[in-house]
């Protein structure tokens, strides 16, 4: 038997919360970090600090939408031939003036010369280079784009909290930013425990396993716009739990452990929050997920402890860490999207507790449909792999048949 911490002698009564009610709990934990301004190379997941409006108009000035000729849409009908006077490839800098019976050689981005409202795409014409012969029409206008047609000066182009993403960061180069306020990422660091875990792929003996959980929740906290400062897997030994919490809370905006929080005799993370005095231990009314820890370690730093089996752990990321995270790196919306969808088979729900259960996101014409993937067990890794969406089940809801819709939780990595 390996050595380990005695447990107590009476398991303390646990508080028991909603999944809404430890949410909130958590949330209030953290608060946005502190903002410097970056590069725009920089910035890519992090949320912005303050509104941000365009320096320029966007486009700057008339151009062409077309590779083709600009000219005066009072000079055009179908089979005239005009001279074409000039070249105007993107990026010149001229001022170009078209004169009345003249055309002008344009390409797609570059600016419409002065006195030019019209420009014919070259497939309507024979190409020409000296002279040039229109096979028909257009409408005065057509094809040119006005300038401040997108953005004009001033314009509001993003808003604090937002998250930026690569259009995002396109935008704001496209309106004259180089680099924008932006709050710090929450550090987090990741402490996986367990005397059965096995780390770095090494042969296993008969009652051990792969680490996985440290691997999957330093993942899903990058993915969340965090970074990752430490993934720390530790055996059930209490003193080294309590040195490691004590040394990741002076180097982490956020510990999240996994594993030891419920009820067995081995489980040393509850022992280190309650015997440290850094913690409460609760019972979530829901499925996975039932057994949570939350506290601040004695450099004040928030710890959440989740509980080991991976699809518990996951489940507890997401509807726990994550706001979490999101809140502390200035995100507006911290939560997933939620999106209603029908259930495309029958599922059963345990009375009195919420149920977030795997479900793979598809699509029947125009509207979502969510397939259940896998079953309730939160050992089941293989079905969580394959998921990319929670299906939201009711507390007081035991059965949910197929065909009824359904309100969901959508995975899928939008922006960071």
């Amino acid at each position: 038997m390996p050595d380990a911490p005695a447990p107590a002698a009476v398991a303390p009564e646990r508080p028991v919360r909603t999944l809404d009610e430890h949410a909130a709990a958590v949330l209030a934990l953290g608060a946005p970090l502190p903002v410097r301004r970056v590069p725009l190379a920089d910035a890519l997941g992090a949320a912005l600090a303050s509104d941000v409006v365009s320096a320029v108009d966007l486009p700057p000035w008339d151009s062409s939408a077309m590779d083709g000729y600009a000219l005066r849409g009072a000079d055009l009908r179908a089979g005239a031939v005009l001279e074409v006077a000039d070249d105007v490839p993107a990026g010149d800098t001229r001022t170009v003036v078209v004169a009345p019976g003249t055309a002008v050689r344009i390409m797609t981005g570059a600016p419409v010369p002065s006195g030019a409202d019209t420009v014919v795409p070259v497939e309507r014409t024979d190409g020409g280079s000296a002279r040039v012969a229109f096979h028909d029409v257009v409408a005065t206008g057509a094809h040119v784009r006005a300038r401040g047609d997108d953005v004009r000066a001033g314009d509001l182009v993003l808003r604090a909290g937002d998250v930026l993403g690569p259009a995002a960061l396109g935008l704001l180069a496209a309106t004259g930013h180089v680099e924008v306020p932006v709050h710090d990422r929450p550090r987090v660091a990741v402490v996986s425990t367990g005397s059965e875990l096995v780390t770095g792929g090494g042969a296993l003996a008969h009652g051990q396993i792969h680490e996985s959980n440290g691997v999957q929740l330093a993942a899903a906290a990058r993915a969340a716009g965090a970074d990752v400062v430490a993934v720390r897997v530790l055996p059930d030994d209490l003193p080294d739990v309590l040195r490691v919490l004590d040394e990741l809370g002076t180097r982490a905006d956020v510990v999240v452990t996994t594993g030891g929080v419920s009820v067995g005799a081995y489980d040393v993370v509850r022992d280190a929050l309650v015997a440290g005095g850094h913690g409460e231990l609760v019972h979530v009314r829901m499925q996975p997920g039932k057994p949570q820890g939350v506290g601040r370690l004695p450099s004040g730093t928030p710890v959440l402890s989740l509980p080991g089996n991976p699809v518990s752990a996951h489940v507890s990321f997401e509807v726990f860490v994550r706001p979490l995270l999101r809140r502390m790196l200035g995100a507006r919306d911290v939560r997933r999207r939620t999106v209603r969808a029908v259930l495309a088979s029958d599922v059963t729900s345990p009375a009195g507790r919420r149920q977030l259960l795997r479900a793979r996101l598809g699509w029947d014409g125009a509207a979502p449909v969510a397939v259940p993937v896998g079953g309730p067990g939160s050992h089941l890794l293989g079905a969580l792999a394959r998921a990319d969406a929670l299906v939201d089940v009711p507390a007081a809801t035991t059965h949910v048949a197929a065909g009824e819709t359904v309100t969901v939780l959508d995975l899928r990595e939008g922006d960071a």
